[in-house]
């Protein structure tokens, strides 16, 4: 049950949204509230940003209100809750009536059709807002096991609980053996058919008898394909039940099409899928090592620097995929730490762009209640109540990540490899995360090393490049422009 804190955060945010009749969808991931709106016109942002429990806001294909881990999961449901309740046809409003005229009919036409042309639902970013809506809900898994795992390995590392060592073990490792399962569980779900047959498929990749059978002149090994492969074998599973329910009488569909539809995917599955999985798993495996292992700060300069603009597009949950097959093949995944460097870039420009504008109230406010987010590597706040309606301190905020992922690439290709052990958390967050071959004092300086050097570099990059004397003369005053709401005339588009 939410807390009266939550409750009461939603209950500010639901007439600053147009009210629970312009709510058409709720949704929530890692920070935001995800909200579908009948008319975008009756929000009103400026008094959304200026609740206490808000960090920011965010328009893409649905209205993002972000709210900070922890707190999101806690908003969300009492949001629910209170658009369910202000129903016509739900109970806390049975004996309410609601006429439809042709306007309302009209006006909800209108919705559709504008939502339909809306400018973010590309073909790409619809397919990669599905991959995360598979993924993103295994996270919090992830992480508590992540943290386990590490705090296992300090344990058999010191000698210390012997006896506990082996149960944490099996606590860390019991999710990451059958997460096939739960990505084909989610594949079937997002894309139309029954979850639970896409987890029954992606099961067989799992299983433990998979290594009598023989595909492509050698035998099979358990897990093979991993997350890749469960997502392909799930997705025809999927096609195939589709397919089934077209031809197959309504009274045997219950024996028939799932039957067919297991059977089918299965053994494609057993004699195809595992094995392009597996292949394409090992190659992605081998091409991060080989970057790092030979770029080295280069490539830790060019991840680093370009990680905020993909967060900008939504491009960045294309490696969503990526980060867990990297995980499942070595425990953890070395390239979060070089984009989290993103992060600490543009906390050193909140604080280039706080410092530089010592009378500007509205903005340094936004900044202090922004920076500790920052700092845990929560960045949406900074990112669009901050540097990006600004323009110049955004591109200078990426040039702090890429300081940073250089440092980190650095010591990677030097030899101290390591990664984290779930994704989600960036920032100071991450460090309970992280592991790697040098052991965990050296793992922890090379990263906090690398924060180091995203503060100061994003912070001298805008302190000095970041603000032109036009922006300083508009934005250093009381009564300067809050660039969430009004950005400068002479800044740089960023679209």
């Amino acid at each position: 049950m939410p807390s009266d804190k939550h409750r009461d955060t939603a209950a500010a945010i639901l007439p600053l949204v147009g009210g629970p009749d312009n709510v058409t969808s709720i949704a929530h991931c890692m920070t935001r509230l995800r909200i579908g709106l009948r008319d975008r016109s009756l929000v009103d942002d400026a008094a959304l940003r200026a609740l206490p429990g808000v960090l920011g806001v965010v328009e893409d294909d649905t209205y993002q209100i972000v709210l900070g881990p922890g707190a999101v999961a806690r908003v969300t449901p009492a949001f629910e809750a209170l658009v369910a309740a202000a129903r016509p046809d739900s109970p806390a409003s049975a004996t309410a009536t609601a006429t439809v005229t042709a306007d309302d009919l009209a006006a909800r036409g209108s919705a559709l059709r504008a939502d339909r042309k809306a400018r973010n639902a590309t073909p790409v970013k619809l397919a990669l807002r599905r991959v995360a809506n598979i993924f993103v809900p295994l996270i919090p898994a992830l992480i508590g096991c992540g943290i386990i795992a590490g705090l296992n390995g300090l344990l058999a590392n010191a000698g210390l609980l012997p006896t506990v060592v082996p149960a944490l073990a099996a606590i860390a490792s019991g999710f990451m053996s059958l997460i096939a399962v739960f990505v084909g569980h989610n594949t079937a779900k997002e894309f139309g058919g029954t979850p639970v047959l896409g987890g029954a498929v992606a099961a067989i990749i799992v299983f433990p008898g998979v290594a009598k059978i023989d595909a492509f002149g050698q035998h099979l090994t358990p897990g093979q394909g991993g997350v890749l492969g469960a997502l392909a074998a799930a997705l025809l599973a999927v096609c195939v039940e589709k397919w089934c329910r077209t031809w197959v009488p309504g009274a045997l569909d219950n024996l028939v099409t799932p039957t067919v539809t297991v059977l089918t995917a299965g053994l494609a599955t057993l004699f195809g899928l595992m094995f392009l999985a597996g292949e394409i798993a090992a190659a992605i495996g081998a091409f991060a090592g080989w970057l790092l292992h030979t770029g080295g700060a280069f490539a830790g300069l060019v991840l680093g620097g370009l990680f905020l603009p993909l967060v900008m597009l939504g491009l960045h949950q294309a490696l969503i995929p990526i980060h867990t097959t990297l995980i499942e093949q070595s425990g953890y995944t070395v390239l979060l730490p070089i984009l989290a460097m993103a992060g600490a870039g543009q906390v050193g420009a909140a604080l280039a762009v706080y410092c530089r504008l010592p009378r500007n109230r509205s903005l340094r406010t936004v900044i202090k209640s922004a920076l500790p987010a920052g700092f845990l590597g929560v960045g949406e706040p900074l990112i669009y109540g901050v540097s990006l309606p600004l323009g110049r301190p955004f591109v200078t905020a990426c040039a702090g990540g890429a300081a940073g992922g250089a440092f980190v690439g650095l010591f990677n290709q030097l030899g101290s490899v390591f990664g984290s052990t779930a994704i989600g958390p960036s920032g100071w967050a991450l460090f309970p995360l992280l592991d790697g071959r040098s052991g965990m004092g050296t793992t922890a300086a090379i990263y906090a090393g690398g924060l180091a050097v995203g503060y100061l570099v994003g912070f001298a990059a805008t302190w000095f490049f970041g603000l032109t004397d036009r922006m300083l003369a508009d934005l250093n005053t009381d009564g300067g422009k809050d660039p969430a709401t009004a950005p400068p005339a002479n800044a740089p588009a960023m679209a």
